[in-house]
């Protein structure tokens, strides 16, 4: 069995993939330590500065961090065991043979592991071409699949439609996986849309979270679980410039969006009503402010006793009790497991208002 890496205490539930984005890094800053080594963030970095890189230095004991570099060129600098910081590499199927080298390089240096994701819908996925894949992979890294845990990305997942087109996809790249000794297998995809501007404003609007769903239809696998936090799994995306106050709030399978707009009112007091709102409305939690880092901002803006913050606050506060709330979905390590060759449980049975869809599978706003 592979070591742990110093300071994790059991291996992790949930993988979520964040951009390398001011919001989500704060919000894993904020992780208690208790509940740290439950995650293995997916962190993908399409700028590499200082500030990513203090970030890293600062996060929580016991929360390891896998890096995807895809997105920066095959440089040196881009090597994670340059960074002076113990990360996990994330492996794409497609990186090149001196990328590989270099992601060995920094597995060995520090955890002895690392993820592979492939990409439904853009890897070649075949049983054959993904073995060949997977082969080329453990050569030039010289890893075995023992130190290896695979990620299967479902990607965008934005409706019904969508989760019934990834779903056998997503077997047949399961089924094609027992055939290697992987240290564990999760899936993830990303349900949240690209764009929120079109969606209405100064009340809360139910979005169902498709990726959620599409995992509950795979528990009977026995895969791990990952997601797109709050944000979405098309490239480029929340980049519209789109500036309203919004928070994007986590629930049992859905996501409930607020849009705040109202005019007449300064910014600070236009977002103190956003979170008033939300604190008074049925799906905030029953512990309140203790639930995550971020509800306790939350509740501080509802009572007037901070100003409104930015959209990397927002983005920030959002994510924090998403990752919270989806720990605390998930079976934790020695609890009941699902069936299947990898670790697992079945998803809890959704309680909040059912969605009412379109005939094209999407959702319609609920209440």
């Amino acid at each position: 069995m592979v070591p742990a890496h110093r300071g994790r205490a059991a291996e992790p539930v949930y993988r979520p993939i964040l951009a390398n984005r001011r919001g989500e890094l704060e919000a894993l800053g904020h992780l208690d330590e208790d509940v740290a080594p439950l995650l293995a963030p997916v962190l993908q970095v399409s700028i590499l500065d200082q500030f990513t890189l203090d970030v890293l230095r600062r996060l929580p004991a016991g929360l390891l961090t896998a890096v995807d570099v895809t997105a920066l060129p095959d440089v040196p600098g881009a090597e994670l065991v340059r960074w002076g910081v113990p990360l996990v590499p994330v492996i794409g199927l497609a990186d090149s043979d001196r990328r590989l080298v270099a992601h060995g390089a920094a597995a060995r240096a520090h955890a002895q592991r690392a993820v592979v994701r492939l990409r439904v819908g853009h890897d070649r996925t075949g049983p054959d071409a993904a073995t060949a894949a997977a082969e080329r992979v453990w050569r030039f890294t010289r890893l075995v699949p023992e130190q290896c845990d695979l990620l299967i990305d479902a990607g965008d997942v934005c409706c019904l439609a969508d989760v019934r087109v990834a779903e056998p996809r997503v077997r047949r790249l399961l089924e094609w996986a027992r055939r290697h000794a992987w240290c564990s297998v999760s899936v993830a995809a990303g349900g949240m849309p690209p764009a929120l501007s079109a969606l209405p404003t100064d009340e809360p609007v139910r979005l169902d979270r498709w990726d959620w769903q599409l995992w509950q239809r795979l528990a009977d696998l026995g895969v791990g679980y990952g997601d797109y936090g709050v944000g979405s799994a098309v490239p480029g995306a929340d980049q519209s410039g789109d500036r309203l106050p919004t928070v994007r709030y986590t629930t049992d399978g859905a996501w409930w969006v607020y849009r705040w707009s109202r005019r007449g009112r300064r910014g600070d007091d236009r977002f103190a009503d956003l979170c008033r709102t939300l604190v008074s409305a049925p799906h905030w939690p029953a512990v309140g402010a203790a639930f995550s880092w971020g509800d306790h901002e939350i509740l501080r803006r509802a009572r007037g006793g901070a100003g409104a913050g930015s959209a990397s606050n927002w983005a920030a506060w959002s994510t924090s009790h998403h990752l919270a709330h989806v720990l605390a979905a998930l079976p934790r390590p020695g609890q009941e497991s699902g069936p299947g060759p990898w670790r697992s449980g079945q998803a809890p049975h959704e309680r909040g208002r059912p969605a009412r869809p379109h005939r094209s599978g999407e959702t319609r706003r609920a209440g």
